[in-house]
């Protein structure tokens, strides 16, 4: 497998990862924007109306044939809020060259031409985006905000976020809020969308068997000459300062039959070397079925179904995550509490350390298994600008040592603590 990274102009990328692994040629892109309030429902509704249609391929149908007459080839489009960012993602899969019945097709050029048309040339009417399409992504879009609720693990994840991050970029709600939808219109969302793609950072990544000079294809693309060079506007995560705060406890009823208990974590590291140790601190606290938490809250006390924790690197934040009794909630927070209070003691075996290495490892291995997994990998090193080979991340976890992993337990505090219940 070959990495590289070009500038086609400033603040726009191109990623090429050259590899012989897969059949398939994946093809993404980027684009990657401040969250603010002001603008998280516009983005939200663009990243919708995208997938629409664009300039030749007016409708989904269109877009769906136009897949379909590439060999099958799959499109999608997404959303995600990274850190204090929203990127809208755009991905098509196509067949690589090689393998295609006749010699000589140029798969690979339609791919890029089709995906960047759809990113950088929405179909529009009257000078703004389709009306019939806006009302109905709106909808969509309402319709997504109010099944918030219908997933109560993740809405109470959700909500502990929002409750730590009030009045901040990273308490924002993805998909945007209701209220925001009644006052956009189709032409001021078009003006909006186009100085979006004029200022926002920009990674087109190409992932496969790359023959040619993929570079100046896109380069010479019409859609790639018409944006501008911009200083890209978004937020570079790093080690943020972490003041020790009163735990703010919020309980809020619904109609449920299981409680969902929530601590929000905050980690005050020193520097970025020491996310790595924080990783295998996650995994010995709740990452993993040999964890703290799913083995003495789940398997021992049944004080809880689900018992985990997972760390949010982009902010240094890590969640602990229980499905329990409404009745058992004071006997789980203390056990909860217990385990963070032994980690902070280092009451975990050589052995157990181990373990969580090697079982980190593991998952790092797996990148390599899918180009997805091989694009967004890459993608994180670009937003932080930590540049890192596999085998070197795989090295500086074999090298976290049990002081290490106790210096950091002794660095999280809790932040939030939140109980969904009836």
């Amino acid at each position: 497998m070959q990495y590289n990274v070009q500038e086609l102009k400033k603040g726009i990328r191109l990623h090429t990862i050259k590899t012989d692994k897969f059949k398939t040629n994946l093809i993404a892109v980027f684009l990657t924007t401040k969250l603010t309030r002001e603008n998280v429902t516009k983005n939200a509704l663009i990243s919708t109306l995208l997938r629409r249609g664009s300039k030749t391929m007016n409708t989904q149908e269109a877009i769906s044939k136009q897949m379909e007459e590439m060999y099958g080839a799959s499109f999608d489009c997404g959303l995600d809020k990274t850190g204090d960012n929203q990127v809208i993602k755009f991905y098509v899969e196509t067949i690589n060259d090689n393998f295609l019945p006749q010699k000589g097709e140029e798969l690979l050029k339609t791919s890029i031409e089709k995906i960047l048309e759809i990113a950088f040339d929405p179909y529009t009417e009257n000078g703004g985006f389709k009306q019939e399409y806006l009302e109905q992504e709106k909808n969509n879009i309402k319709q997504r905000i109010d099944g918030k609720i219908d997933n109560k693990a993740r809405f109470a994840v959700d909500r502990c976020i929002e409750e730590m991050y009030k009045d901040m970029p990273f308490g924002l709600y993805k998909f945007g809020y209701k209220e925001d939808l009644e006052q956009i219109n189709a032409v001021d969302l078009y003006n909006y969308y186009k100085q979006l793609i004029n200022t926002c950072k920009i990674d087109i990544f190409v992932s496969g068997i790359i023959n040619g000079d993929t570079k100046t294809t896109i380069e010479q693309n019409e859609n790639i000459q018409n944006l501008q060079e911009r200083e890209p506007d978004y937020v570079v995560p790093k080690i943020e300062a972490k003041n020790n705060k009163q735990e703010n406890v919020v309980t809020q009823s619904m109609d449920v039959t299981q409680g969902k208990l929530i601590l929000g974590l905050d980690v005050k590291l020193d520097d970025e070397e020491q996310k790595y140790t924080t990783l295998i601190y996650n995994s010995l606290l709740g990452g993993d079925a040999n964890s703290k938490m799913f083995q003495n809250v789940r398997e021992k006390a049944h004080l809880a179904y689900v018992a985990s924790s997972s760390y949010l690197r982009y902010k240094n934040n890590i969640f602990v995550n229980c499905g329990i009794e409404i009745s058992n909630y004071e006997k789980a927070l203390e056990l909860i509490r217990q385990q963070i209070e032994d980690m902070k003691k280092g009451d975990f075996t050589d052995e157990e350390l181990e373990n969580s290495k090697q079982g980190v490892i593991a998952s790092i291995k797996t990148i390599y298994d899918e180009q997805d997994t091989q694009i967004m990998y890459y993608f994180g090193q670009e937003l932080t600008k930590a540049k890192i080979t596999l085998e070197q991340y795989s090295e500086k976890i074999q090298n976290v040592t049990k002081q290490g992993v106790v210096d950091v337990a002794n660095k999280v505090n809790i932040n939030t603590i939140y109980f969904l219940r009836d």
